[in-house]
């Protein structure tokens, strides 16, 4: 309860204060406008508020459906007509949260059976409808997912009525409404969502396998001026993705973010060691703090490149973040290197200007790009080398302050690097050597042996 109190501060209760006055105002029980605290205050004690999911975000959805089943039952249409299952169809999309879903239909089926006549019923319709759609489309990567779950919560919306009349079949007009009912609610969610991805500044896994298309031009203009840059963001984006599963973060937004988060070497890429088809570096000839100024500035470069193309916020973020503000180490030691007895070398000015990674896809790709690059760079790589480097490189990051701001544990380090070791151990895997002159040899003198037998055998024939 103590715990409670102290999360209470003035922003709540002036939040607290406007639900209040909306429950006035649409004329409902005071009891319920209680309720509708309660859930607010429980969604913030849980910490479920994220940069894409705030009370703003949740009111707003929550107006819709209620203003939507206000017109309705106002103007006496039946209460099947209200799309139950559209607005906790959306929060699951958008949030990726049961929870959040859970929230929503549970606010809006009590509010909404005050202003009912049939207050059981629609209670029972939009939590069935709210919990089973959500259920059915988390996570969904595919159009077709959404539409399928809305062809099943209308047969289910169908057999709840037949149980609330007690197995009793009457006109079948109501069973025909309600199955159309969750069929229409899904094909409106696949026509809004890019409205809502667009006002709450977020991606949804449907829109991100857009991202994902090789012909995005982005990634064409990659592949054909910094194939280097390509196929390492291709590798981060494996690794990034795997990891992620292992720790249960969103998997393919890693993927997508680890795709686009090179691209502003797309402006220098002869600057990058993955570029370079020469031995000789295109840094030899410049000074070490020109060298940083190039290879810091892909960041900057890079996002404003993905503006300029209108990638989402969430994308840019891996772009913004991928390197924290870690120190740019090679052309660090070279300005040192160099170094005059009356000069100094400040090492913030060889660090990265930042963010540091603020969720658990973010750092992972930043550990994944950092992995990535180091264990290329082998010259020998075997499975001994690769664990010692993976452990390493990850320490390396955590002791330097850049996982500071995401939520990933300890023991999701230790997933991650035991992911990251059993991916580069079988794309770097040592392979056997097959010395083709001697074998060819060998099988010449075999073939000459075969043949003299033959020869023998052909004459004690003859003979």
């Amino acid at each position: 309860m103590i715990n409670l109190i102290a999360k209470i501060n003035l922003k709540t209760a002036s939040l607290v204060a406007l639900i209040l006055i909306f429950g006035y105002i649409a004329q409902l029980n005071l009891a319920v406008t209680l309720l509708l605290a309660c859930i607010f205050w429980y969604f913030k004690f849980r910490g479920l508020e994220k940069k894409n999911c705030n009370l703003l975000h949740l009111s707003f959805l929550f107006l819709i459906i209620f203003s939507c089943a206000y017109l309705l039952i106002k103007n006496k249409l039946q209460i099947y007509y209200i799309p139950f299952s559209i607005v906790p169809m959306i929060a699951t999309l958008l949030f990726c949260s049961l929870e959040v879903s859970l929230l929503i239909a549970i606010s809006t089926s009590v509010a909404i059976a005050t202003i009912s006549p049939f207050p059981l019923q629609v209670i029972v319709f939009s939590l069935i409808s709210g919990i089973i759609s959500s259920m059915l489309i988390l996570n969904a990567r595919k159009r077709n997912t959404i539409i399928r779950a809305g062809l099943i919560i209308g047969i289910l919306q169908v057999i709840t009525l037949i149980f609330i009349d007690h197995l009793a079949i009457y006109s079948g007009q109501r069973y025909l409404i309600l199955l159309l009912n969750g069929i229409v609610s899904s094909i409106i969610v696949l026509g809004i969502l890019p409205v809502f991805e667009y006002l709450f500044n977020t991606t949804t896994n449907i829109s991100l396998l857009e991202l994902a298309d090789t012909h995005h031009p982005l990634l064409q203009r990659m592949a054909q001026e910094a194939l280097g840059t390509y196929q390492h963001s291709l590798s981060v984006g494996n690794l990034s993705e795997t990891a992620c599963r292992a720790v249960g973060a969103n998997a393919l937004l890693a993927r997508i973010g680890a795709y686009y988060h090179d691209i502003g070497k797309l402006q220098k890429p002869e600057y990058f060691s993955e570029n370079q088809e020469k031995e000789e570096s295109k840094h030899s000839k410049l000074a070490p703090t020109m060298s940083k100024l190039v290879i810091m500035n892909h960041v900057k470069e890079g996002s404003e490149l993905a503006k300029k193309y209108r990638l989402n916020p969430t994308i840019i973020d891996f772009i913004e973040q991928h390197h924290g503000n870690s120190l740019v180490y090679y052309f660090y030691r070279r300005a040192l290197e160099n170094i005059e007895e009356y000069q100094e070398v400040n090492e913030e000015g060889f660090r990265y200007p930042g963010p540091k990674p603020n969720s658990k896809e973010t750092a992972i790709v930043l550990l994944a790009d950092s992995v990535e690059a180091a264990t290329r760079a082998l010259k020998e790589p075997n499975p001994s080398k690769i664990e010692e480097l993976v452990h390493k490189v990850i320490n390396n990051k955590f002791i330097d302050g850049q996982l500071d701001e995401c939520d990933l544990t300890l023991k999701d380090l230790e997933k991650i690097s035991a992911v990251f070791i059993r991916l580069l151990c079988g794309i770097y895997h040592s392979r056997a050597y097959y010395p083709e002159s001697e074998r060819s040899e060998n099988n010449h003198k075999k073939s000459s042996k075969e043949n003299t037998r033959l020869s023998d055998k052909d004459k004690k024939t003859n003979s």
